[in-house]
């Protein structure tokens, strides 16, 4: 996997007060939150409601230079899912989207995850591509492809 650093130097609650999707106060208000209670910055502030899911994939997309898929509109091969387990995607919150040869396109929640990415390019032999969806679509995605 390749492995990116930052395309902006920005903390993700600054990147966000930018854009105009959180103010001043909500970011506070989540540091002192995460002092208290620990987390990713990004989960806190869709737990306190000041941000959507989308809102911090689409941060993380301008911060890191990930690019962001709306799973809701895409349609997975139904074959992927004996490429990577349920459990696999489960614990790490991403679902396997597409696979061209040996290269394997995942999408994740976090996709700062890099033990993930390793993980599951140990299991599957590929190279794997990592793209940033929301929680909730990988979720979905996990309970539509992956029906026991």
């Amino acid at each position: 996997m390749k492995y990116f650093k930052k395309t902006t130097t920005k903390p993700l609650g600054e990147l966000l007060l930018e854009r105009g999707v959180i103010s001043r106060e909500q970011i506070d208000n989540a540091i002192e939150y995460q002092k208290k209670h620990g987390g990713l910055i990004g989960e806190i502030l869709v737990e306190l409601k000041y941000a959507t899911e989308k809102d911090i994939a689409q941060a993380l997309t301008c911060q890191y230079g990930f690019p962001y898929l709306p799973l809701a509109s895409y349609e997975i091969d139904a074959e992927l899912t004996s490429t990577v387990p349920k459990e696999v995607c489960l614990k790490y919150c991403l679902i396997p989207i597409d696979k061209i040869g040996r290269s394997l396109t995942i999408a994740m929640a976090n996709p700062l995850n890099f033990q993930a990415a390793q993980d599951v390019e140990a299991l599957t032999e590929c190279m794997v591509q990592v793209f940033v969806a929301t929680t909730s679509d990988i979720k979905q995605c996990i309970e539509k492809y992956y029906q026991s």
